[in-house]
Order: structure tokens, then sequence, then C-alpha cells
């Protein structure tokens, strides 16, 4: 595929609506990391596209409220890539939750028996696990969203395996740690612990060299694969020189995709709780791996953005700029352990604030402390207790707050879409992770005009860069407007304005006489003496030349 670097604003279309939005601009934009756009969604809750892979391993047992695999798999995904879904909320790169091999058995972790539909508990880090698919599902999914310009981050686990069950046994002693329980009260009290009860933890700061787990090399032979994995282990270990840690199987397998696949990334999980040496490596064989991968397929490649990382550091805000402070040591993530950027748990808590003061701080951070990083802004998640808006009252409030703040979003799936974030009969995390409520979005006309402004917002800055990674500047307080700059790139956007008839100040950022277009409203307006006037129904403005 030839390089992409046109994002093309087509058909902004509601199933299920008979109107029809178009913007009519076709800009250049260069992608940036910085400023990118990430839908992050668990291929078990989104769309089932095949029903045939829903039952695998005898997983029978009647699970707690949705605690149970659901059926949504990788093919969903891409057939939903394939509609434009994805485009139309300018989407620019896909997260999901890892789809390697889960335990095969449930466990009850004291809120219902439980299967590993989340795909956190890895069983064997190699394979797929047939609930989402094949390996052949997830090349034909990272292949369709590349052609449509869209990158693909994998979700990856190295800090525990998953929890023992019958059928299911505990990993060596020499790969991992069934106790003490993790207290956060120190560095080594939340890295060399265990997260929780029958959770076994990764000994990532281990040196020692280890042999094959006897579970995972009977697996392989049964499945009659042993010998290619035996050969290309001895081909990567003589190729890095690295001595047979449990981390360095992992980053071997975890990077296997990267290398065979052109994944673009990597959201890590629990990153915090492992020690920083796991990452280093991850990221240093990754990056071989990406160039490795372009190497061999020049014809797929979309640029040459590097290879991305971004990483779960529970507790880190946009505040805490480069340092996390666990009492007695003091990590840089960004310099020394490979991130391009941290998830920030800060931005949920702000939301409410006003516009401005949410704004400038971030603009002051990135440019400055954490300048050539980003951070990962989201508003609600698969584990966050305590998401903004868990009621969904404030979703055009969300849209504006998440999208339009500085540095990278992340839009959970159903954001959008007013997804419920609370199930009857569902305890704990179990509500975040509803079903993706498509019947009301084909069916329900609030959520179909809830789902236009996600849109609307979300493809403007998809087509400027500069909204997540330029610089901002207030130009009015009242009536609110703001102009964000990156290079060539500038927009101008007004919040919380009135309806009707409104004059825009622009100060210098379009010229007299220019003519800029609104492309909430697609409505079209001459500059003068600094302002512009802008006759619609809206109360937002989204300014550009």
């Amino acid at each position: 595929m030839k390089r992409i670097s046109i994002l093309v604003l087509a058909l902004l279309t509601i199933v299920g609506c008979k109107e029809v939005n178009q913007l009519n601009e076709v800009r250049t934009t260069s992608f940036s990391w910085n400023s990118a756009t990430i839908y992050f969604l668990l291929p078990d809750r989104f769309y089932n596209a095949d029903h045939t892979n829903d039952l695998n391993f005898e997983r029978t047992k009647e699970a707690a409220v949705l605690r149970g695999f659901e059926g949504g798999d990788l093919k969903g995904i891409t057939k939903k890539i394939n509609e434009g879904y994805f485009t139309n909320l300018g989407i620019n790169a896909i997260w999901f939750t890892p789809v390697v091999e889960q335990i095969h058995d449930a466990t009850d972790e004291g809120t219902g028996l439980t299967y590993g539909y989340h795909g956190y508990w890895a069983k064997d880090w190699t394979s797929i696990d047939p609930n989402f698919g094949d390996f052949n599902d997830l090349q034909e999914l990272v292949e369709t969203a590349h052609q449509k310009g869209i990158r693909i981050i994998l979700d990856v686990v190295a800090n525990h395996t998953g929890p023992v069950t019958a059928i299911d046994p505990v990993w060596p002693s020499d790969w991992v740690r069934t106790e003490p329980a993790c207290d956060y009260s120190n560095y080594e009290m939340t890295t060399a612990c265990t997260l929780v009860e029958n959770l076994p933890d990764i000994l990532t700061e281990s040196n020692q060299e280890v042999a094959l787990p006897e579970a995972l090399i009977s697996k392989w032979k049964a499945e009659g694969r042993y010998e290619q994995e035996l050969k290309e282990l001895e081909s990567y270990f003589s190729k890095t020189g690295y001595k047979r840690t449990p981390n360095a199987y992992l980053v071997k397998w975890l990077t296997d995709y990267v290398r065979e696949l052109g994944i673009d990334g990597y959201r890590v999980d629990t990153a915090k709780h492992a020690s920083e040496n796991v990452w280093v490596m991850l990221r240093e064989q990754a990056d071989q791996a990406f160039a490795t991968w372009k190497e061999e397929n020049p014809s797929k490649v979309l640029d040459q953005t590097p290879f991305y990382m971004t990483g779960e550091v529970s507790g880190y805000t946009i505040s805490n700029g480069l340092s996390y402070d666990f009492g007695d040591k003091i990590v840089d993530y960004y310099n020394n352990a490979g991130f391009n950027s941290l998830i920030n748990f800060g931005l949920k808590n702000e939301a409410d604030q006003p516009y401005e003061e949410i704004f400038s701080k971030y603009n002051d951070i990135l440019h400055n402390e954490l300048k050539g990083y980003s951070v990962l802004n989201f508003l609600s998640s698969h584990d966050e207790a305590h998401p903004y808006d868990s009621t969904r009252a404030k979703s055009f409030r969300a849209a504006n707050v998440l999208l339009l703040t500085p540095g990278a979003s992340q839009v959970y799936y159903g954001d959008e879409s007013n997804r419920p974030l609370k199930v009857a009969g569902a305890i704990g995390d179990a509500n975040l992770r509803s079903l993706m409520n498509w019947e009301d979005i084909e069916n329900d006309i609030a959520i179909q005009e809830n789902l236009v402004h996600w849109q609307k917002v979300g493809k403007f800055r998809a087509n400027h860069p500069a909204i997540g990674a330029g610089h901002h500047q207030m130009l009015s307080e009242s009536p609110y407007s703001f102009s964000r700059i990156l290079n060539q790139d500038k927009v101008v956007i007004g919040l919380d304005l009135s309806i009707g008839i409104k004059s825009i100040t622009v100060g210098s950022v379009f010229a007299d006489g220019v003519l800029v277009t609104d492309a909430y409203s697609g409505n079209s307006a001459v500059v003068k003496n600094g302002t512009v006037e802008i006759d619609s129904p809206y109360s937002l403005v989204l300014l550009s030349e």
C-alpha cells in the first residue's frame, strides 16, 4: 500500500438516520502520536461478526453478569473499519485489549465466576485465543486498518500470567511469584509483588536463566509446533545475545506480532508494577521489529512514524511531568523506560473545570517539562472505577474536553454513543464493559445526535494535528475562543457561544480578507478586523482556512 498522508473527510453518515452531513474539505496532514485520537475497545464486547468461534475450550460454566465471553471478535472490528465507523469518528489509531490465548477455565476473583474475556489472563503469548479469532483474522484487521490510514496498538501484558485453575497450572517458581501481595508502600512492594490474589507475578527483575515451562512445552507439542517455536527461540537468543530470562522470552513473543504484522504501537498494561528493565528491552526489540517489517513490506508502510509505546502507570497525571514517585524511588518512564507517553489519570477529575483552565495547563506542561513527549488523555476506561460522566448526562461536554484538550486522546468504546456504564446485576468493573450499543445508534435519535457531535469534533481534530500537538492561546475570554497552531496548521475554536449569529475573535491567526469555514456547521465567512461572524444553530465553531 502506498504511503498515506491524506485524510479524506468523506460522508459523515449515521446508521438509521436520514440526515447526511458532509464536510467538504480535503486537507493534507501529517500524523503525530502526540495528537492521535485512539479508540479503545474490548474485542469481546464490541461486535460479533463470527458466531462460529463463540465457544472454545469448553468454556460453558455460567459466569457472573458480564463476566463471560459474549462473542465479540477480531472480525467484528474489521467489519466496522470497513464500514467507516472509525473514520467517521476521526479515529487514527485503534487499541484493543489483549487477544493472546487466555486461561481455559474460569475463576472467582470475589465478584463472581469470571473467564478471561478481557484478555489480561494470558496462558500462551504465542497464540491468538480462538474466542477472538486466529492469526489470519488479526492480520486482516491490521492490513484493513492500514489501508484506511488507521494504526493498530496492541495491549501487552508482561507483569503477570493468568490465574491458576484446575486446568491452568501455575508457571514455575523461577518464572513467577505468588506472594507477597502488593501494598504499594514503596518501589519494591509495588513492582515485586502480586497485584491480587491468584495472579502470579512474573519475575521481571530476575536476571536468572529459566527453562520453558513444561506445561507450555506439552501444549506446543500437542499443537504440532514445538519444533518451530524452539527453532525461533534459538535464533532469537543467538541474534540478541540475551540471557534466557523471563523478560527475554516475553519480549520475543510480544515483538513477533510487530515483526510479522507491522503493529504500530503498544499500550503497556500495569507498567509501574514491573521492573523498568522489561520495558527497556521491549522497546529496543519492538523498534527493531518494526524496522524489519518496514524493510520487508515497503509497499505497506504508512510513513516513517516511529514505533509508539504508551504506559499505564496507575495514578500518574500530567502534573507529575516526567516523574513518578514511589515514595522511596522516583522513576522517569519517558527517558528511562522507553515510553513516548503515559496514560493521564488526571483529566477525568478536571473535566468540569473551565475549558481555558484545562487547556492552558496542559499546553504549558506539554510544551515545557514534557516537550517531545505526550500524555494519553481519557475520561472513562475498562477499569476506571470513577469515570467522568458515569450516567452519560454530559456527553457533549465530554467530547469537547476529551477531543480538544492538548495531548493524545483515548475514546473508550461507547463514549460517543452513551453506552451504559452501569448494568443491572453487574458487579465492579463488569459495569464498564457492557456490550457496544449498536441498536441505540440505529434507533435512538438522541444517541444519533450525540454521535454526530463526536464525529464532527473528532474529524476536525484528526484533520488538524495542531489541536493535540500545537500551541494553545486564548483569543477571547467571552465569548470564549482560542487558537491552536502547529507549523502551518492553524485553527480557531469557539465554545459555549450564542445560538444564531455569533462573532468570534480570531486575532491574527487568520488575516483580514481570508475566507474561513466552520467545520461544525459547514458555513463560511470572511475575516474582518480580526473577527468572524458565523450564523449557525450551534454553540460551537471549528474554524480553519
